[in-house]
């Protein structure tokens, strides 16, 4: 068992799930909410993303394969798709994007479907580099591995929601912005990879 490739795994899903970046998102949601309340809508969130994002790492090759796209296609697409996600951190876009989501109109109703596991925990980014991942080898030990690797990240997300309130207090906008920034340049870097696999993986080189 190759273990570097899960922990390449973990540290892909983690930069694009962005636990950290998730926990002051989940406080301008909750504004009004009791702590109870909150872990209720964090947990509610965390089972629908993990459910929607399971499924797609389970479907989503034989969803390409009915539509007629290769796997080192999609590589190549999921990684363009990723490196744009990581432009977005680096210049803090993504960041603005979610406040957007977070400031805007009061929070009338329940947001644990939509935004928190829709899209901000299981976005489009999360389902490509799940594709990506389950694809990288054959086997149902590998997929077992990956689904794991995902479990890891969304226990991290689930201690850093519980955490939310203290957290944002003690990094502070500055703490935030920096460390979004270094994960934009570690997810620019990952995507790079993917396109280069997805290379290699056509036969054109």
């Amino acid at each position: 068992m190759d273990l570097s490739l899960y922990v390449t795994a973990f540290v892909t899903l983690f930069v694009i799930i962005d636990p950290i970046g998730l926990a002051p998102i989940f406080i301008a949601l909750t504004p009004d909410m009791s702590a109870a309340q909150r872990r209720r809508v964090g947990i509610r969130a965390l089972a629908i993303a993990t459910v929607l994002l399971m499924l797609f790492g389970l479907a989503g090759e034989a969803i390409l394969t009915t539509i007629g796209i290769s796997l080192p296609a999609f590589r190549i697409a999921g990684g363009m798709l990723l490196f744009l996600t990581a432009l977005d951190m680096l210049f803090e876009r993504r960041t603005e994007r979610r406040e957007g989501q977070g400031h805007g109109e009061p929070v009338t109703h329940d947001p644990s479907v939509f935004p928190l596991a829709m899209p901000l925990i299981a976005g489009p980014g999360a389902f490509a580099t799940m594709i990506l991942l389950v694809g990288q080898r054959d086997g149902w030990l590998h997929v077992v591995m990956i689904n794991l690797v995902l479990l890891a990240v969304l226990a991290i997300v689930l201690l850093l929601l519980y955490l939310a309130t203290p957290l944002a207090r003690a990094l502070g906008r500055t703490g935030v912005v920096v460390i979004t920034r270094l994960l934009g340049m570690l997810l620019a870097a990952l995507s790079v990879q993917f396109v280069i696999d997805g290379l290699k993986g056509s036969g054109l080189f």
